[in-house]
């Protein structure tokens, strides 16, 4: 009875928790006229819908590069209309590529009351500005060899920014990170919500999108109302190019207070005219039918229903599901049998394993058991994997016995031919100078009997079943094979040329 009151003790409060938490769990809604991503990022004439920017950014369908690789360039981009949302969510992806070992300056994300310049002093925006700023500072202006970092910079407009000093002296928090010459895009996820800043990095070393990492996170931080978000970049003496790909923006809401969306007001005089035009349209629309009917008369008509056949019908998605369904049955029920099957050979294996140790055949092996019980022999036994393997073996080298035999029976007949054709030209064999064809000739005959009788013992041995556990000493091995069948035909090849000099010399007599 106690550990039920205990269990129904956990069980509420863990309830309560998750219910605790996801009451705080904001509700978001994505803001498209405060963000920007491919493809068609940039119109035909170059700009980006509800953006603006200057300086040397460059805006493509792919990215907007907010400063190139060149020296002393500056650039920015800037939303058109302030925000109307108090907490919000950004979303950044973008790459810092460089030749050099060491980048300048960086790349900097802004919160700010007012628009800033497009060729400022801070990273390519205006000093003294009002509200947030998050730096990404690739190069050590004070030496401390504490660069790349990542840090978040409030100001209230009258403080100027500390390049001496990267910024240090003024930074609210922040965090040592690379974000140069990343195999894939790097990531930042800042995020303003009840007066407390959130900065997640993502490294770029892999393509996931959910390898974030806390960089800093900062309480009681209060922003100005209705601000205009921006990028911003700058080089100095040595460059990168810095590309923006996304920048992506959800507004905040606590749960229960999401602002339901508003249908845009319209007054009489515009929803006339619209009506009026919409029944123009159907007019119009009905004119061009009848000509096209009078003009095809063979064509067939087709009702109001006409695109019914592009969509699908409520029988039609049914059946569909259903299909899909039973797809997924079977699936599941064909990987069932394929487990089931897997079990039962390793029943029928373990009661062979029980078969041989109570027989007392097999091998034993020790298994390893706790301490204190004494040890559980298992009797090891073939696989059929194995038995598969001896018998492909065997037939392999009864294939190759067989062909070895051929080898050398076509080998003996030739010698025998070469050795009757000189018996029946005895004016064309003349003598060598240090070297003795009869005992040339005996040798490879007595090597060829040699071969002869291995391969005999081979087949009788292979003919009478051989050993199951493979081994077979007295065998004729590929090694030994290659050998003699390379030696018989270096003696071949030197004894055709010898004979073809003598040929030649016998010939100089005639």
């Amino acid at each position: 009875m106690a550990v039920e009151v205990r269990w129904l003790s956990c069980s509420v409060f863990l309830f309560l928790v998750f219910s605790q938490i996801i009451a705080e769990v904001p509700h978001k809604r994505f803001e498209y006229k405060y963000s920007f991503k491919p493809p068609y990022l940039a119109q035909k004439d170059g700009s980006v819908p509800f953006w603006e920017y200057g300086g040397n950014a460059i805006a493509s369908s792919e990215n907007v590069r907010v400063a190139p690789s060149l020296r002393s360039q500056k650039g920015a981009i800037w939303t058109k209309t302030p925000t109307n949302f108090d907490w919000w969510e950004v979303d950044i992806v973008f790459r810092i590529t460089g030749r050099g070992r060491i980048g300048a300056d960086g790349l900097a994300f802004w919160y700010t009351q007012n628009r800033g310049d497009y060729e400022g002093a801070v990273f390519g925006s205006s000093d003294k500005w009002v509200g947030l700023g998050v730096l990404f500072d690739s190069f050590d202006n004070d030496n401390k060899h504490n660069n790349p970092y990542i840090m978040a910079v409030l100001n209230d407009g009258t403080r100027e920014f500390d390049h001496q000093n990267d910024g240090s002296t003024q930074a609210l928090a922040g965090c040592l990170r690379d974000f140069r010459n990343k195999p894939f895009p790097t990531r930042a996820r800042i995020e303003y919500y009840k007066n407390t800043l959130t900065v997640l990095f993502h490294s770029g070393m892999t393509a996931s999108d959910q390898e974030y990492e806390m960089c800093l996170r900062a309480e009681n931080v209060h922003l100005p109302k209705n601000g205009y978000f921006g990028l911003s970049a700058a080089t100095g003496g040595l460059a990168d190019d810095h590309d923006v790909l996304h920048f992506l923006t959800s507004s905040l809401h606590a749960p229960g207070q999401m602002p339901s969306p508003q249908a845009p007001q319209v007054n009489e005089e515009d929803q006339r005219k619209l009506t009026q035009e919409y029944a123009d349209y159907q007019r119009k629309l009905e004119q061009q039918k009848e000509v096209y009917r009078k003009e095809h008369p063979d064509a067939p008509i087709k009702d109001k229903d006409e695109f019914e056949e592009w969509y699908e019908s409520d029988n039609q998605r049914e059946l569909r599901q259903i299909f899909q369904g039973q797809s997924q049955m079977f699936e599941v029920t064909r990987e069932l049998n394929r487990k089931l099957d897997e079990i039962i050979g390793r029943q029928e294996r373990t009661l062979s394993l029980m078969s041989s140790m109570q027989g007392g055949g097999g091998v034993p092996v020790v298994t390893h058991q706790q301490p204190g019980q004494p040890p559980v022999q298992m009797i090891d036994t073939i696989r059929r994997h194995e038995v598969d393997a001896v018998i492909q073996n065997q037939n392999n080298l009864i294939a190759t016995a067989r062909d070895l035999m051929a080898f050398v029976t076509d080998v003996r007949t030739r010698t025998d031919t070469i050795i009757a054709n000189q018996a029946r030209q005895p004016t064309a064999q003349v003598q060598s100078v240090g070297y003795d064809m009869t005992s040339l000739v005996n040798e490879m005959r007595d090597g060829l009997n040699t071969v002869k009788r291995d391969v005999a013992a081979a087949s009788a041995k292979l003919g009478a079943g051989g050993s199951v556990s493979g081994s077979c000493p007295t065998c004729l091995t590929t090694t030994t094979f290659m050998v003699f069948g390379v030696v018989q035909l270096a003696l071949l090849f030197g004894y055709f040329m010898y004979r073809d000099s003598k040929e030649a010399q016998a010939k100089k007599f005639f």
